[in-house]
């Protein structure tokens, strides 16, 4: 029997800070890469079927693809609680990953709410995402799953009827008011003895402690409270805690087009998003996870300037060599399955103003300076004064002929800028301040002159082109251009107008011969979304950028999670989920409303 596809929209996010799992409204986890979140999946149902490995917890009964009644986050956590509301009475199953000692755990907790209710269990694991069955056994009165490098353990608590089947587990029990049943799933290296196993009910009170006394440093009060908190739980959630990485998102080829090929994976850290996820974390009072991402930053970008890469491993790794999963059909037959990305390998002449930018932002921030940062900015500045005028494949990682794009000429002015802005500040640390004042001019004048199209009042995808690209929506916030020059205005209309869908916007267009070098299409991207919302609001028209805001925000999820995109038309998130891009758009958006400061 395949495994019902559900809607990348009924997934939960549940993890431990080093990686997570996805829970359907069905009670099925059906993704989990153990032990990190770039490790092979364990369960991959969601780009496959049940064969692929998943574990479902539902009443019994429940048919296949059948959704809890209810189900939200306990407090501000992420431990998740779902109901299923049965002629027989209501149960309650609660999901979370507790924050490890040293091996990770999934834990997962029945309670009977009311009446009677018997409860079905069946847990499949596939190692290698979903290739590799392995061979389980009894031990210790628990089951134990073992396949080359790769063992799991799982029991219950109290020990409930357990027993093989079709290379499964299956477990079946009934529960009255006040009953409580608990599962534990922990992995570890084959080679090493069991972990000791954890107390599941004692995890869970430290699990809620834990992430009360994270949330409780919170410093925004704002408007949209509870959207921004939730979107910072996620970030958090996205974490890998050892480095302070924060992956792209918790998954790999969710399509950015149902049945297309645009599938990638982004369980990476990109620098792309250095600049706005700091200031998010600085804005709302997280500063030990903005130093933890700021050193993270300065530890990939440390090297020759010329291998600076857009994207690393959460540790840092630089090799990430992209291959094709051919045993798994791809979540709604959205195929190849991709683990790795080749874009690693691409020049993107932005990234260097964004860790320049990040970088600045930091120490504007207050953050305690580093001896050597300002030292591989000179590196980095030195490299990118050779360079900036190079084609290259942009933020948006086309796979198309490079070309010399407007946003990446951008950064290169942002740059510039921010060493010139450290060094007017700090006139005691080395540097040439003229020159920096020169090329910062240079840049300046070349975008003026070869990015915009005079005729339509509007700044283009890259030199030469018709084409628009949302990323000059965010022309006015790094300050190349004040908001209210008639260019900036002229961009935000155009960009509206010709990229948008039902409201939301488009990153860059698809139709015709593409940029990007890929057929097909893709769905309104979140974060550029965000980006309109900032220009309207930067340009006075705080009513539409509003409303706008709220629409996105009615695009969450259930327990308000964001995809990368969305199809307005189909009313479906697409893409990695959860996107880090997407949540951190609606942090810095609900600052920009509120007026707070992001730093300059």
């Amino acid at each position: 029997m395949n495994h019902p596809t559900q809607a990348i929209e009924d997934y939960a996010l549940i993890g431990d800070l080093m990686t997570s799992a996805l829970v359907g409204r069905d009670g099925s986890i059906d993704w989990l890469c153990l032990p990190r979140f770039d490790s092979a999946a364990c369960f991959a149902a969601l780009l496959g079927d049940e064969e692929n490995g998943h574990w479902r917890i539902a009443p019994a009964g429940a048919a296949d693809g059948e959704r809890c009644t209810r189900r939200a986050y306990a407090q501000d956590s992420l431990v998740l609680e779902s109901f299923w509301e049965t002629p027989d009475g209501t149960v309650k199953v609660v999901d979370f990953m507790p924050q490890r000692d040293t091996a990770p755990d999934v834990v997962r907790i029945v309670e009977g709410v009311s009446g009677r209710v018997t409860v079905h269990s069946t847990l499949r694991l596939r190692f290698d995402y979903g290739h590799v069955v392995p061979w389980v056994r009894r031990s210790q009165g628990d089951r134990v799953a073992v396949a080359g490098p790769d063992s799991a353990w799982f029991r219950s608590e109290p020990p409930v009827r357990t027993w093989g089947e079709a290379n499964s587990t299956c477990s079946e029990f009934t529960v009255g008011e006040g009953d409580k049943v608990a599962f534990v799933l922990t992995w570890h290296p084959s080679h090493e003895p069991r972990p000791e196993p954890v107390d599941p009910y004692a995890a869970l009170e430290q699990s809620l402690a834990d992430w009360r006394a994270w949330t409780g440093q919170c410093r925004y009060e704002g408007p949209y409270r509870e959207a921004v908190t939730r979107s910072l739980i996620t970030l958090k959630g996205l974490t890998y805690a050892p480095t302070g990485g924060i992956v792209a998102a918790a998954t790999t080829s969710l399509p950015e087009e149902l049945g297309g090929v645009r599938n990638w994976d982004y369980r990476y850290c990109w620098l792309r998003d250095s600049t706005l996820t700091l200031g998010a974390l600085l804005a709302t009072g997280f500063l030990d996870e903005a130093r933890a991402w700021r050193a993270w930053l300065l530890r990939a970008a440390a090297g020759d300037p010329a291998d600076l890469q857009i994207m690393y491993g959460i540790a840092g790794e630089r090799r990430i060599p992209e291959t094709d999963l051919p045993w798994l059909r791809g979540y709604a037959s959205s195929a190849p399955v991709r683990v790795g990305n080749a874009a690693v390998d691409q020049l993107q002449l932005d990234v260097y103003g964004e860790v320049i930018d990040s970088l600045y932002l930091g120490r504007s921030s207050g953050l305690p300076a580093e001896r050597h940062a300002w030292q591989i900015q000179l590196a980095l500045l030195d490299f990118l004064e050779k360079n900036w005028n190079r084609p290259d494949e942009g933020l948006w990682e086309v796979r198309g002929p490079r070309r010399h794009f407007v946003h990446s000429k951008v950064m290169a002015w942002v740059a510039a800028d921010r060493a010139v802005r450290t060094i007017e500040r700090d006139p005691g640390i080395p540097g040439d301040l003229e020159r920096w004042r020169a090329i910062r001019d240079e840049v300046h004048a070349d975008v003026c002159e070869h990015g915009y199209d005079a005729e339509r009042g509007t700044f283009t995808q890259y030199y030469g082109s018709r084409e628009l690209d949302a990323a000059t929506l965010l022309i006015p916030r790094v300050g190349f251009l004040p908001p209210d020059d008639p260019r900036v205005i002229g961009t935000v209309d155009a960009v509206r107008a010709e990229l948008g869908r039902n409201g939301l916007v488009r990153r860059y267009s698809t139709e015709g011969p593409s940029v990007d070098g890929l057929p097909g299409d893709e769905g309104a991207f979140l974060a550029c979304s965000f980006w309109l919302v900032d220009a309207l609001h930067m340009t006075g028209r705080g009513k539409e950028a509003r409303e706008l805001f709220e629409r996105l925000l009615a695009v969450r999820n259930d327990v308000g999670l964001l995809a990368e995109e969305y199809d307005p038309a189909a009313g479906r998130q697409l893409g990695n989920f959860p996107q880090a891009f997407s949540h951190i758009g609606l942090v810095n958006t609900a600052l920009t409303l509120a007026g707070e400061e992001l730093g300059a």
